[in-house]
């Protein structure tokens, strides 16, 4: 049956990438343990170039995708990050991660590696620049003050052996259950489409068609990947058979920055948030930065005398009939990295509906939230509520897009708290 050799393709791509990616989400746990958006958020500060630089730096290695992107963005804009260093982070975050350029290497050799942080660095830079440049005359309302005084107070009264084992608690389940969370969806449909095109189309398929090469396959590939919401892992796959059937490495790397640095809701919320000028502005310098790096890559591939097809093939090659140390490797990365997602697709979508209920916080108001994605945009909603006076104690749950308020506070600070980070009290 047809749907057994789409699952077979499937599976061995997912098996080629689980070794990765299971070392891309130690580097996560790594990242988050030292990273915090407070930190970046106070390096990139000042209406200057050079915040937009740092902005882009931090941005490439951390492992956010375009939905988890927008919360830490937001987040940054409404804590005194100009609208440049907003849209360089925003531009060179959800194209790599450490997790993305380690699979990167592992499915599509040294030269994409190299090339996807390299460029995704230098887009940010360049889409943050011509935002100040254009919009150096904007600015944007920033948040009201958090109170932390209960926090400090909690704080001073943990040890610091206390303090570091909850904080080392936080990142393992961030790095290997929330952001498994976050990508399982867009990771499982990836494979899968990838599976789909190696059984469905022949190799070099499109090697003789007219979009293989040059300008009209980069906007087919940009018209497929804008709207499309797939992170920087899950592009990889569809990447790699589709070069595999004939594209050109620039064709597919221009799916490779517009599928995670956009998307329709993404887009919707940048809008809201930092207005039309600004969301024109990104999306123009994503489309046309994709289009001259992809005849970019073309041409390196040309000088290097590298065929696209034959090389990613014989990396294939090389992967399939590799020892028995990488057999066993493979399945058994593959095997707890599948557990992973198990988990990340029960605690998203099945959790509640088998009769497990959310720690409902007695004597609650539930808010209906409208636009959250994933458990960055918790956390950042979390926190806007938080901000409200009168409220005491808030509980914000994913699968029911919903918040549980306790406290005596007014709706209407709630709406509006909600609606500068982002979102929309239903």
């Amino acid at each position: 049956m047809f749907i057994i050799d789409i699952l077979k393709e499937s599976v061995s791509l997912f098996l080629e990438m689980a070794p990765y990616l299971m070392l891309g989400l130690v580097f996560v746990a790594l990242l988050n343990f030292f990273f915090t958006k407070e930190i970046i958020a106070k390096h990139v500060g000042k209406d200057n170039f050079w915040s937009i630089f740092k902005a882009a730096i931090f941005g490439v290695p951390l492992p956010l995708c375009s939905c988890g992107v927008i919360p830490s963005t937001v987040y940054m804009a409404k804590n005194g990050a100009s609208k440049g260093a907003t849209i360089s982070f925003l531009i060179s975050t959800p194209q790599t991660g450490i997790d993305s350029i380690i699979a990167t290497y592992g499915m599509m050799g040294w030269v994409f590696a190299i090339y996807r942080p390299i460029v995704a660095l230098i887009m940010g830079i360049l889409g943050g620049s011509v935002v100040k440049l254009v919009n150096s005359k904007d600015k944007i309302d920033t948040l009201k003050p958090i109170p932390v005084k209960e926090l400090e107070l909690n704080a001073q009264s943990e040890s610091a052996g206390k303090r570091l084992a909850n904080k080392l608690k936080d990142t393992l389940r961030y790095a290997f259950i929330e952001f498994p969370e976050d990508i399982v969806t867009q990771f499982i449909v990836g494979v899968f489409i990838a599976g789909l095109i190696a059984f469905l189309i022949p190799d070099n398929f499109f090697s003789s068609s007219g979009i293989s090469d040059g300008i009209l396959g980069m906007i087919i590939m940009m018209a497929i990947g804008i709207p499309m919401y797939v992170c920087a892992t899950a592009s990889i796959p569809i990447a790699v058979t589709l070069m595999i059937k004939g594209l050109s490495p620039g064709v597919a790397f221009v799916f490779l920055v517009t599928g995670p640095a956009t998307n329709a809701a993404s887009l919707a919320i940048i809008t809201n948030t930092l207005g039309k000028k600004v969301a024109a502005t990104y999306l123009t310098v994503i489309a046309l930065s994709s289009i001259a790096f992809g005849y970019l890559l073309n041409f390196f591939f040309g000088v290097l005398k590298i065929e696209p097809a034959a090389y990613i093939n014989a990396m294939h090659m090389n992967h399939n009939h590799g020892d028995a140390d990488d057999y066993w490797l493979k399945l058994t990365t593959g095997i707890i990295l599948l557990g992973l997602l198990l988990i990340a697709f029960y605690r998203k979508y099945l959790m509640n509906k088998i009769g497990k209920k959310i720690m409902l916080i007695p004597e609650s108001t539930k808010v209906q939230i409208e636009g959250m994605t994933c458990n960055h945009c918790v956390m950042n909603v979390k926190k806007a509520i938080t901000s409200v006076n009168g409220v005491t104690e808030v509980d914000v749950s994913l699968s029911d897009n919903a918040a549980f308020v306790k406290g005596d506070f007014k709706m209407d600070d709630i709406k509006s708290a909600v609606a500068e980070v982002g979102y929309r009290v239903a």
